[in-house]
């Protein structure tokens, strides 16, 4: 069987696909280690030594690898050329029961990702007459070859790779793993794949992607392992390392301008964010089971929403009190996601307001006046609030930090709390948003509610219990007019 390498400069196989292999040397010094194949060239040595902290080559061929490098610098091409080597040279039937099927998965952050590492494996496999004939069927995320060995290029998720005969697995741009549904997408995938991988002696999980912030699974590998030996080989190297035809030029004007330009370019981890609300303390808030509460008579109830025209956003709604003990309770969090009509979201929100006794619902103030005239003739006034979401979520996190406020079990509600990201910027205010891409439509509504239960007039939430209140007086207007109504007629009734 081929080694790797020399798979990659055969004209039958890999070669053909690259346009310059010279340029690609610094991928092949980590495929010699990735591989444990040795490493004689002292250029190579060193380069090897200052992306890896190891002073030599690892003994044995780790199971487990974790590659940190910046944009265009090649990751998502090595990772299909891994794929398509363990697929096509590697003899997997001693680990397979006869018609049995080993699956080699490419897990990417989203579809438009997964599509461009299958094109890479396609052209790949189509592009040597020896992977052609390996080729039986193609699918939208699936290359079966005739060994018995499929190529799958699924999006992140811990269901996907439930109930597979896992032989690799490469984990695409690691560190931005997210997910609406859940608060540790790339841990939760992580804790599947191993038992899967288990099975197989030669088994191998790759995790490869641009840094990002100090947390979840990649940073946790580099902090743990970099420079040491008998875990995973961890590799980290600036874009212009592994790829030497990029402009160094524009990548320094880039780093001279922007921040993040030091972790796109130079793979280095951005300190600028961190995580703002730990999942053990949005856990710790949880009830578990408590979906929903029923109105309690004698309390006060405190409503702040989340509006969206429909297309992109969700429409959320919260609803909290406070109980005589001081404790914050979010009793209601309603989601309306896209695509939704806007006028029958309002009614049914409206509703269940109306329901709470809740006769004015608050708002961020970059709400349309459309939220405004719609609720107002559905008898439902609206404040705005002046603080900012970044306010908002600043003012909730010291009250769930004392254990002042209880949740309602919503797995969205945990991701997005716990997605939200803390952005240090110039001037010393810091950001409170969610990651990019993400949404915190639930959180928005979860904590503003709070936060209005919790009546903090300096937080700038005009809560008022005197006759002033406009949403109380359309409310007390409101069953004052039925209550008349009611009694004329029954007067009528007992003539």
């Amino acid at each position: 069987m081929n080694d790797i390498i020399s798979a990659l400069h055969d004209s039958r196989f890999f070669k053909p696909v690259f346009r310059d292999l010279s340029t690609w040397r610094p991928w092949e010094v980590y495929l010699r280690g990735l591989f444990g194949l040795p490493i004689e060239n002292r250029t190579d040595r060193q380069l090897f030594k200052s992306c890896t902290g190891l002073t030599r080559l690892p003994k044995e061929r780790p199971r487990e690898s974790f590659v940190i490098c910046g944009r265009r610098s090649g990751k998502s091409f090595i990772s299909a050329v891994i794929a398509v080597y363990l697929a096509a040279f590697k003899d997997w039937s001693k680990f397979l029961n006869p018609g049995e099927k080993g699956w080699i998965f490419i897990l990417s952050v989203d579809k438009l990702q997964s599509r461009i590492i299958k094109s890479y494996v396609e052209a790949i496999l189509n592009g040597s007459r020896y992977f052609r004939n390996l080729i039986q069927k193609t699918t939208a995320e699936e290359v079966e070859l005739r060994n018995n060995v499929t190529i799958a290029i699924k999006t992140s998720s811990f269901r996907s790779v439930r109930g597979y005969t896992l032989l690799a697995a490469i984990l695409e741009e690691l560190a931005f793993w997210r997910s609406e549904d859940s608060a540790n997408p790339d841990r939760e995938i992580l804790a599947a794949v191993r038992p899967a991988l288990a099975t197989i002696p030669d088994g191998l999980l790759i995790g490869i992607s641009t840094p990002y912030s100090r947390s979840g699974v990649l940073w946790d590998q580099f902090k743990a392992n970099f420079g040491k030996t008998g875990g995973p080989l961890i590799w980290k190297a600036a874009s212009a390392i592994m790829n030497p035809t990029l402009d160094i030029r524009l990548i320094k004007a880039a780093v001279r301008e922007d921040e993040a330009a030091r972790a796109e370019w130079q793979a280095e981890w951005r300190s600028d964010i961190t995580q703002f609300c730990p999942l053990e303390l949005v856990e710790a808030a949880v009830v578990p089971g408590r979906h929903e509460l029923p109105k309690v008579e004698g309390a006060n109830y405190y409503a702040f929403a989340d509006p969206s025209g429909g297309r992109s956003d969700s429409f959320t709604l919260g609803i909290a009190h406070r109980e005589k003990t001081g404790k914050i309770v979010l009793d209601v969090l309603r989601e309306r996601r896209p695509p939704f009509r806007p006028e029958a979201v309002v009614e049914e929100f409206a509703g269940v307001l109306k329901s709470f006794g809740v006769w004015t619902v608050s708002c961020d103030k970059y709400a349309g006046e459309w939220v405004k005239d719609s609720l107002s003739r559905n008898g439902v006034s609206v404040k705005y609030s002046e603080l900012a979401a970044s306010e908002l979520y600043l003012n909730f996190l010291p009250l769930i930090s004392n254990g002042s406020v209880e949740l309602l079990d919503d797995k969205r509600l945990v991701a997005q709390f716990t997605g939200l990201e803390r952005r240090v910027r110039a001037g010393g205010k810091d950001l409170i948003t969610h990651y990019p891409g993400g949404h915190d439509d639930l959180a928005n509504a979860a904590a503003g509610a709070v936060l209005l239960a919790e009546k903090r007039k300096e937080c700038g939430f005009e809560v008022l219990e005197d006759e002033e209140d406009e949403g109380v007086e359309i409310g007390r207007n409101f069953e004052e007019s039925f209550s008349a109504a009611l009694h004329k007629n029954r007067r009528l009734f007992d003539r």
